[in-house]
Order: C-alpha cells, then sequence, then structure tokens
C-alpha cells in the first residue's frame, strides 16, 4: 500500500471538515477526494494578458449602449449567453462556471497582475508565491523529472513577481517556455506569435560520455562549494541547475515536443502560440504536471493583448478566436482522454474593461465588475454566477473577491485554501484567504 504523510492526512481531513461544516454533508466530489489520497489532481490557468474584456465575452450588455458592437449567442445552457466571437465555447458552456461578480481594487496593470495572481496586496512587505507555485507545491512531486509548474508564454513585463515562487523558493519556481519580459518597442509585438515554443538549451552541445563526465565533475565541485556557502544565491542556482539536468535526461522532455502530434490535431487548437501552448499543457497534464498556465498575449505590433484602450473591438475579435479554438479544443482533448475529471480550468485576467467605450474606440482599465471561468474537475458547470447591472457599472447580485475565487480553485482541486506555509517574516499565510463559494464546487 502506498505510503500516506501525515501532513496529507492532516489536509485532506481539514478540507472535509471544511466541506462539511459549510454544506452538512460531504458532497459525492468531496468523498472521491478524501476516499482516493493518492488521486492526483492537476489545473490549468489561461492567464489573459493585459485585462480582458467582460462585456465582450461572457458578461454581454447587448440592450445597452456600453454593450458595444458584438452580438450574442445561446450556449447550450438555457439562459447563458456570450459573445458571437466564442462559438466553440458556446457549445460548452455546460462545463463552464462564468462568474459575473469579481471585484477588486486594483486597476493598474503591475499591481492588479500580482493581486489576482497571489491573492495578495502587492503592497505587503512580503514576497508572496503565485498561486501556480502554491498549488503546485500541495499537488506535485518532487521526484518527477518536470517541474511541478510549468508557464507557457508568460508576459511578465508588468510584475515579474508576480509570476514567481516568492517566499517558497525557487524549488517552486516555474519552468518557463518562451516568456517575454520586455515591453514591446520598435514595432514589435509581445512575441512572435508563430514562433515556435520550446523550453531552450535542452540539447547537450557533447556527446553522451562526455556529458555524463562533465556532469559528475561539476556535482563534485557544487558539493563541496555549496557545504561552504550555504546562502539563497547559490542553493537558489544548485536548484535550477539540478532541476534542469534532471529534465535533460528524462523521456518526459517529449512532452513539449509538438511535432509528436498529428497535423490535424494541431490545426484544432489554431496555429497561434496560445492555441500551440493549450496543447502543450494538455501533453503537460498527461505527464501529470500539477500546475501549467498558458498567457494569451499577442496580437501584433505594439499590441499588449487585451489592454484595449483603442480599437477594442478588432482586437477583442482576433483574441477570442484564438480563445475560443484553442480552449474549446483543450476541453474536448482532456475529455476524450478522460483527464477533464481531475483537471480544473481557470480564465483569469489582472482586471475587466470599462462598460463604457471611450472616444478611441476603446475600453480602460475596470476592476470594479468583472468576470472570470472556472471549467473542468470539481466545477459545478453550466451556470452564471452573480450579476452585473445592466450598464455593467456595478455588481448587484453576489460580489466575489479574489480571495474567494482562489479559494474555490483551491477546494476544487481538493487542496484546503486555509492550507498555510510560513514565510520569510515567520508570518504564516494561507493558501487564499477567502472562502470557496459552495455553489461553484461540483455535488
Amino acid at each position: 500500500m502506498p505510503k500516506i504523510s501525515r501532513r496529507r492526512c492532516i489536509e485532506t481531513a481539514g478540507l472535509g471538515s471544511l466541506l462539511l461544516s459549510s454544506q452538512g454533508r460531504l458532497s459525492a466530489w468531496a468523498e472521491q477526494v478524501l476516499t482516493n489520497r493518492q488521486r492526483r489532481r492537476h489545473c490549468i490557468l489561461l492567464w489573459m494578458t493585459g485585462g480582458a474584456s467582460q462585456i465582450d465575452t461572457f458578461d454581454m450588455k447587448v440592450n445597452h449602449e456600453n454593450g458595444g458592437e458584438f452580438k450574442e449567442i445561446q450556449t447550450n445552457v438555457p439562459g447563458i449567453r456570450i459573445s458571437e466571437h466564442l462559438p466553440h465555447l458556446s457549445k460548452q458552456a455546460d462545463k463552464l462556471a462564468i462568474v459575473r461578480s469579481l471585484s477588486t481594487k486594483e486597476g493598474d496593470h503591475g499591481r492588479g497582475t500580482y493581486l489576482m495572481r497571489t491573492g495578495q496586496s502587492p503592497t505587503e512587505p512580503i514576497g508572496f508565491p503565485t498561486i501556480g507555485s502554491s498549488l503546485a507545491k500541495e499537488l506535485g512531486n518532487h521526484e518527477d523529472a518536470i517541474p511541478n509548474y510549468v508557464s507557457i508564454s508568460p508576459y511578465r513585463a508588468f510584475n515579474q513577481n508576480a509570476f514567481g515562487p516568492g517566499f517558497l523558493g525557487p524549488g517552486y519556481a516555474p519552468l518557463t517556455v518562451g516568456a517575454t519580459d520586455n515591453l514591446p518597442t520598435d514595432g514589435q509585438g509581445l512575441q512572435d506569435d508563430k514562433a515556435p515554443l520550446m523550453v531552450d538549451d535542452l540539447q547537450s552541445a557533447v556527446g553522451a560520455k562526455q556529458f555524463h563526465d562533465r556532469y559528475k565533475l561539476w556535482r563534485q565541485l557544487q558539493d563541496r562549494f555549496l557545504a561552504n556557502h550555504q546562502r539563497t544565491a547559490p542553493r537558489a542556482q544548485d536548484t535550477v541547475y539540478r532541476r534542469a539536468m534532471k529534465l535533460m535526461n528524462s523521456h518526459a522532455v517529449n512532452a513539449f515536443d509538438l511535432s509528436q502530434e498529428s497535423a490535424e490535431v494541431r490545426a484544432a487548437y489554431g496555429p497561434g502560440r496560445f492555441g500551440q501552448g493549450c496543447l502543450m499543457a494538455r501533453r503537460l497534464i498527461e505527464q501529470d504536471v500539477a500546475f501549467v498556465e498558458v498567457s494569451l498575449g499577442s496580437v501584433g505590433p505594439m499590441s499588449l493583448a487585451w489592454d484595449t484602450h483603442q480599437n477594442n473591438f478588432p482586437a477583442v475579435k482576433q483574441l477570442c478566436t484564438q480563445l475560443d479554438m484553442a480552449w474549446s479544443a483543450l476541453i474536448n482533448d482532456l475529455e476524450q482522454r478522460n483527464l477533464l475529471p481531475s483537471t480544473t480550468i481557470i480564465w483569469m485576467s489582472e482586471f475587466g474593461r470599462t462598460p463604457e467605450i471611450n472616444r478611441d474606440a476603446g475600453r480602460d482599465h475596470f476592476p470594479q465588475a468583472w468576470t472570470a471561468v472556472l471549467a473542468g474537475g470539481g466545477i459545478q458547470g453550466g451556470q452564471a454566477f452573480g450579476k452585473t447591472s445592466a450598464s455593467g457599472m456595478e455588481i448587484v447580485d453576489r460580489k466575489v473577491l479574489v480571495g474567494d475565487l482562489l479559494a474555490t480553485l483551491s477546494a476544487a482541486l481538493g487542496v484546503d485554501p486555509a492550507t498555510e506555509n510560513i514565510s520569510e517574516l515567520g508570518r504564516p499565510i494561507k493558501i487564499a484567504d477567502g472562502d470557496p463559494i459552495l455553489d461553484l464546487l461540483a455535488s
């Protein structure tokens, strides 16, 4: 029988107590999590760089002047309508939980990115971990060849710290694929949307024997050095290097090789980096990677993706085309491979966009009332939770805070959001400082 750690038993019991006290009984989903303690769960974060427009995607206002030029379409769930530019997702609304009442207070890109990705205020003196690091720590296995957290095409220029492991340390940092860390200049977009996705420098430049001899010598020198230099920087460098070496020498590295997929499958996801990134995410989930994120952050020269202060509608139409193809293909693929029940998907951004259309035919930053979407394992799909006013300017039903959203994600993954890690200042920090929304969790 596999060994179960005391810590895992305590955490699992804690989650059961949380759900039992909240609902008076355990849901069928919760019982499955609690009775199968070795069940591996996964999370995919679809991160929309720049602030996605809720009114042009999942919370349409077609009967109001703020609605803009897009039409809405009926989904496969009666009463739920979304943008006409999300036709494939409209057929999968039964798997989506659309949260239309998210409200935050950070309308700056850097601060909003930090808040949404860590659940914490950017003014705190602590380096908080991004949610991917926190959840990968609970869900992953350090013995795996591929790191437990992989970030595909991240655009980190708004706030580098929002994408890092914070006080958890380099062992929980993401492996990045195609990262962009600079603002677009000289007519260049966030990244080349047609550039192939790959992990850099994985191929050895020398033969196998020479490589082995070099690595053996490096380990001898490194072990001797670390014995006398127990500071953070040397240990961080050592962690990163050893993790890379482990990956290089594993067959699991083939998960990053999209050429192994058929042309038909690759076409279904769309040709851009986001679409191919979602395909890579599916391949990584098959390899039991705990947390994978894919960023949609490029539409053309000098653009900042969803940051549509000008010409909102053509930009959002193009972005939605990429999103619709890739996300729907990902859901279909995961479902066909029986991976969707164990994979929770979250779609979110740093904030929403103003209901009012500005004089440049754009929408500006708007954190007061916007949308996130949950799907997949542990989530009760087929619903729109919360409501905004007819103008989209305010929340009129069931306001959701970022802590509640991340707590719901955590609970859907079978992780107690009250699980604490100790910061560098000795302060206990919860994974998510909020309450799971029970109506969004599978029953």
